[in-house]
């Protein structure tokens, strides 16, 4: 499972709101990519057509879809907004990460 902080969910609601999606119904897909500086990098979109291969769990009141080889690279990650002065955006806290790049999106096991 994902977790959402307060901030992801609040900035998710008013991006959501801003591209056409209903949090109510649509979804955020979170996936894993081979790429990056340190080897994965991390997928963030929204989206309202569920694939067979996902799962669909709901976290903070946002649905949130994975596919199942995502899954097992994002078991117990915590998705966060971060809107400092030294940047914002979406950042993942990935326990299953042995190794992060400097800017937090990509990672390796």
């Amino acid at each position: 499972m994902i977790k959402v902080s307060d901030n992801a969910k609040n900035k998710i609601a008013q991006l959501m709101a801003e591209d056409g999606f209903d949090i109510a119904k649509d979804f955020v897909r979170v996936g894993v990519k081979s790429g990056g500086c340190s080897g994965l990098s991390y997928e963030l979109k929204f989206d309202h057509n569920l694939g067979e291969n996902d799962k669909l769990f709901e976290e903070a009141d946002v649905k949130i879809a994975v596919d199942k080889k995502s899954f097992l690279y994002l078991v117990g990650t915590t998705l966060e907004y971060s809107g400092g002065l030294n940047g914002k955006g979406f950042v993942f806290q990935n326990p299953n990460a042995n190794r992060t790049c400097g800017c937090g999106e990509s990672f390796s096991l």
